[in-house]
């Protein structure tokens, strides 16, 4: 049954099954969740829905309808993963579509507010302590126009994209399918598909990469390729695209630090050094 908050406006639900109200808002699941799941859902407004996929591996959920139109969507788990852990909190007219297969490590914070929407595709591994956020959570005003500076914008995040531990993706960006984006990085313009970006702001530092998920840790020292009865995804194995307003790294950057190519082979070392070092805390 759901429990009434100490806002009487506020509806909570703490398990997952199908629920609806005079409100009109709407919780589609019919699957069993794991022992020991977490489940928080709150209803402020109306006519809001929340649909989740009967085989999602939900482990840990908040969820939190702040206005009235808002909708959740979670899809599918079909292949092992670590499961969902999200904390979720969606405005008026706003929507969070969280794609089949994905894994996060800890609760993902995701804002989405004033008709803003949140797309994580399928297959993307979601490391520790990692926030997407449309919205800044408050406002800020011209103080000679009065008028916002910081509307909230959309985030879509490609498949098979790995964000690192602590990384947050701010809004208006759009990472293309087959990315990493690194340690604590704070992503603030688009980055296209397979690349690694760093930084705060982000800059893409290598293009034409792919990752797979087996853990390193269980990997045998100077295998160049990949492993023994190790699966390509072929699929997300694809060049970057040439387009020239997509992640392009920031005036100064070097070419041959973002691709790896041409006659500075000698700076390398070096540059390979230094990504290493900042994607350090991508292990999950």
């Amino acid at each position: 049954m759901p429990t009434i908050s100490g806002d009487p406006g506020v509806q909570q639900l703490f398990e997952l099954k199908p629920y609806a109200d005079d409100r009109g808002n709407v919780v589609v699941y019919g699957g069993q969740l794991e022992p020991g799941a977490k489940v928080r859902v709150s209803f402020r407004g109306s006519g809001n829905v929340l649909k989740i996929a009967d085989t999602a591996k939900v482990v840990d959920l908040a969820a939190e309808f702040a206005g009235d139109n808002g909708r959740i969507d979670i899809s599918e788990t079909s292949k092992p993963r670590t499961g969902l852990r999200l904390n979720i909190r969606v405005g008026h007219e706003s929507s969070v579509a969280i794609g089949a297969n994905v894994g996060c490590e800890t609760r993902m914070f995701v804002s989405a507010s004033e008709g803003a929407s949140v797309v994580v595709g399928e297959d993307c591994m979601i490391a520790t302590g990692v926030e997407l956020r449309t919205d800044d959570s408050h406002a800020i005003y011209d103080v000679r126009s009065r008028k916002r500076v910081n509307p909230a914008r959309s985030i879509t995040i490609g498949e098979h994209v790995w964000l690192g531990k602590s990384v947050v993706v701010m809004g208006g960006v759009t990472i293309g399918s087959g990315s990493v984006v690194g340690f604590r990085s704070i992503v603030t313009r688009d980055i296209p598909n397979n690349c690694v970006a760093v930084g705060a702001p982000t800059r893409v530092v290598r293009r034409n990469v792919a990752w797979e998920r087996p853990v390193l840790a269980y990997r045998a020292p100077n295998v160049s390729g990949l492993a023994p009865g190790e699966v390509r995804t072929a699929r997300y194995w694809k060049l970057t695209s040439t387009d020239p307003s997509a992640g392009q790294p920031e005036p100064g950057t070097r070419a041959d630090q973002v691709s790896g190519q041409g006659s500075a082979a000698r700076e390398r070392p070096r540059a390979f050094t230094w990504i290493r070092h900042k994607l350090r805390g991508l292990a999950r």
